[in-house]
């Protein structure tokens, strides 16, 4: 039976990763209020995320630790489905930043990035994927950036795991499709959404601490877009199945110009993108 054209949320069981805040915590919300049942995931206390999606009367897990834990990863299936007993939506948002040039960072750090963001959704969804291939339509959600579309200077490890994200999804979606499968994979690139993954981000060993507090400041100023209103586009997207969804004007805008100037972009932009 073919998949249907629009993804059902109510009654539906969603796994979301990097749930305790930001766009994580916007999707977990308005998934609620749409009658979806949740499992949150962050190494971050969930208790508040989980008491204002549960007011919403649906059942809410929460499973905390760090998604960069292998072991971790393994296990939490049973786990959910003890809790729930099906899952129908996977949502890889959890992600870390990590601050400096290629020549400041170290390669451990490049690697922690890497683990969380690129392995952490290739291992969830690897988890997940025979759950979600069980059921009558079900979605995997992986959240890349537009640093997946266009890499600026001072992000070489973060660009290259959203690059990775996008490439592992896009190869993914092709064979599921193949084999006429339930599962679908949308891809999101969200522009500069208001979250705290600046703020947070490791800073490399040879920075100087003022001057990339300063660097995280002024672009924390660029990032205009709410995570609800983020998390309302990717609801959207996600409803309606779409394969790619950009996120915020910005990320349309850049879009464009990556592909119309897939070299020279960065000269066009670069007086805006640097702080």
């Amino acid at each position: 039976m073919p998949a249907p054209a629009r993804f059902a949320f109510r009654d539906g069981v969603a796994v979301i990763t990097g749930a305790a805040g930001g766009i994580g915590g916007a999707l977990a919300i308005a998934l609620a209020k749409r009658g979806c049942h949740l499992a949150l995931v962050d190494r971050q206390p969930l208790a508040p995320v989980a008491k204002s999606a549960a007011a919403a009367g649906v059942r809410v897990s929460e499973h905390v630790f760090d998604i960069g834990d292998e072991a971790a990863i393994t296990a939490l299936p049973e786990a959910v489905l003890r809790e729930h007993e099906r899952v129908t939506l996977l949502i890889n948002n959890a992600g870390v930043a990590l601050a400096g040039s290629f020549e400041q960072i170290i390669l451990e750090d490049f690697e922690w990035l890497m683990t969380v963001n690129f392995w952490g959704t290739v291992r969830m969804t690897k988890a997940f994927l025979p759950a979600l291939k069980r059921q009558e339509a079900a979605q995997i959600v992986n959240l890349s950036s537009i640093f997946g579309i266009f890499a600026p200077p001072g992000q070489c490890a973060y660009a290259a795991s959203k690059f990775a994200v996008r490439g592992f999804s896009e190869a993914l979606r092709h064979e599921l499709e193949a084999e006429g499968s339930p599962v679908r994979v949308s891809l999101v690139h969200p522009g500069g959404v208001r979250t705290s993954i600046a703020r947070n981000a490791r800073l490399s060993p040879g920075m100087d601490r003022e001057r990339a507090a300063e660097r995280i400041g002024e672009f924390e100023k660029r990032l205009k877009l709410q995570p609800e209103k983020a998390a309302a586009r990717i609801v959207q997207g996600i409803e309606r199945r779409e394969p790619r969804i950009l996120v915020g004007s910005d990320a349309v805008l850049l879009d464009k110009l990556q592909r119309l100037l897939p070299v020279r972009y960065w000269g066009l932009i670069r007086g805006r993108m640097t702080p």
